[in-house]
């Protein structure tokens, strides 16, 4: 019997055996589906705190300056969720750095000197501020003046955002990598900084931290949103939860337009830059004026996994591509796949980004329906709002990951981008069945680590309905009005 650990590779380089044998992923597959799998539970987590800031500022706000009961009452729930998302980004983000060295030590290696202080910074400089702030905000309401207090929810905040800032820095230079230069340092070949501010402040960084930003406030004001929508569903003259109704509105008609106009600039910056992110985004194979595919579903199988015009149902804008990647020119040339020897995986980035623009675009008609209603004083009146709200308050953070994806993804072959490919950053000394067994752990740590935080939202969810009084069904259960759902009401 063939040694598991000896496999060969099959056709898709996963490890294969004829006789049964139990099959283990090769080291760079099964290290970048570990790390991928990792900072998608990690980036939930990461952006519920950066979202949630702002909330928790005007909540403290308002309840320091007015003492109103409601404003009390959603500040302590939401600074309760805040804490959970506090919690388990720490616990999910830790393990990130350590696979720096364990899977991928050649990137350690090289760029080191260049994402150790941002990462070092962020540790320093974010995390323990927002640590400290939250510890007041959670147990020093009766022990410290308000100002203190107010004070102490706007550290936490810009703890949060600041963290934020610090991790898209590294993130940045693997995109646009520049403040550095190449020297052969103990025989190896390493980046050496030579101008912080432009390693710091590269090309990218402006376009990701507003985008990553924005894309979080929208992600949980649709979270907040959608509590609220169902609390106001079971009781409708719950003040507090309809006042947080109509806020969280009231963001996304500012939110959700914006990152429709900002990620339109956006994509000319990756055109720029990245140019064939954006032909793997597009679909574009060949070098050439571009199309816009505003809506398109593959007709078979290959299609869904080699999208192109030729294979897909798509309604589309003649060279309304060019024009938006040219920033005006509709005859303008843009670069196709067939320029380079290897490519992103193609249709995990075409239809990431298709799915992220067709939620963006459907959160923009949340927010002007829900403008609407307030408008008409109708929103917590309206059963089919509060419905999908209840519905979308998912949605958010289903965009977030796929536009993460676009970017992380998009990015193949290469890890810093023209400068390390991330086969050449793998470890040589990893085994498969290590780096199998690994993933596994992961994959069961992490959904248990979501699952636990999905049944304290739910615990605390049902404690608000307790306090208002709110009586459950008669099989002890709460229903919301979803469809196909059984409810009392």
């Amino acid at each position: 019997m063939q040694p598991a650990t000896q496999l060969l590779d099959g056709a898709l380089g996963v490890g294969t055996a004829l006789d049964g044998t139990v099959l283990f992923l090769p080291v760079d597959l099964a290290s970048r589906a570990q790390f991928g799998w990792t900072i998608s539970v990690h980036i939930l987590f990461a952006a519920l705190s950066i979202g949630l800031a702002p909330f928790i500022i005007y909540f403290t706000w308002k309840d320091v300056r007015t003492g109103s009961e409601r404003y009390a009452r959603l500040r302590s729930f939401w600074l309760k969720v805040f804490a959970v998302g506090f919690v388990m980004g720490t616990v999910t983000g830790i393990p990130m750095s350590f696979q720096f060295g364990t899977n991928f030590p050649g990137f350690s290696a090289l760029a080191g000197e260049l994402i150790g202080g941002p990462l070092a910074f962020e540790a320093k400089m974010a995390f323990f501020l927002e640590a400290v702030f939250l510890g007041i905000l959670l147990f020093g309401r009766e022990k410290v003046s308000d100002r203190t207090y107010f004070l102490s929810s706007v550290l936490t905040g810009f703890g949060a955002w600041l963290s934020g800032f610090w991790i898209l820095v590294v993130n940045a230079w693997m995109q646009t990598p520049q403040g550095y230069e190449m020297i052969t340092r103990n025989g190896m070949e390493v980046a050496k900084l030579t101008d912080p501010i432009a390693a710091f402040f590269t090309p990218r960084m402006t376009w990701m931290y507003v985008h990553m930003i924005n894309a979080s406030v929208i992600s949980v004001a649709l979270l907040v949103g959608g509590v609220a929508a169902y609390i106001v569903w079971k009781k409708r003259d719950a003040k507090a939860w309809s006042t947080a109704l109509k806020i969280a509105v009231l963001i996304l008609i500012v939110a959700a337009p914006l990152q429709a106009v900002h990620g339109d600039a956006y994509g000319r910056h990756v055109e720029d830059t990245q140019p064939q992110k954006f032909a793997a985004m597009e679909g574009h194979y060949e070098t050439g004026t571009a199309d816009l595919h505003l809506f398109a579903i593959p007709t078979d199988f290959d299609a869904f996994m080699h999208p192109s015009d030729e294979n897909l149902f798509a309604i589309s804008l003649p060279r309304v591509g060019s024009f938006l990647a040219s920033g005006g020119d509709f005859d303008a040339v843009v670069q196709g796949l067939d320029e380079y020897e290897q490519n992103p995986p193609v249709p995990l980035v075409f239809w990431s980004f298709r799915l992220m623009v067709g939620l963006g675009f459907l959160f923009i008609g949340l927010a002007f329906w829900g403008g609407y209603l307030v408008y008409r004083d109708r929103l917590t009146a309206s059963s089919r709002y509060l419905k999908a709200m209840i519905a979308a308050s998912p949605l958010g953070y289903a965009a977030l990951l796929t536009g993460w994806y676009v970017t992380e993804i998009g990015r193949q072959p290469w890890v810093v981008q023209d400068v390390l490919k991330t086969g050449e950053a793998v470890s040589s000394t990893l085994t498969s069945a290590e780096a199998t067994a690994s993933l596994l752990a992961f994959v069961v740590i992490y959904i248990g680590l979501i699952l636990a935080a999905l049944y304290t939202l739910r615990w605390l969810i049902e404690g608000e309905l307790d306090e208002l009084g709110v009586e459950k069904s008669s099989n002890g259960h709460w229903y919301g009005p979803l469809p196909g759902v059984t409810s009392d009401d």
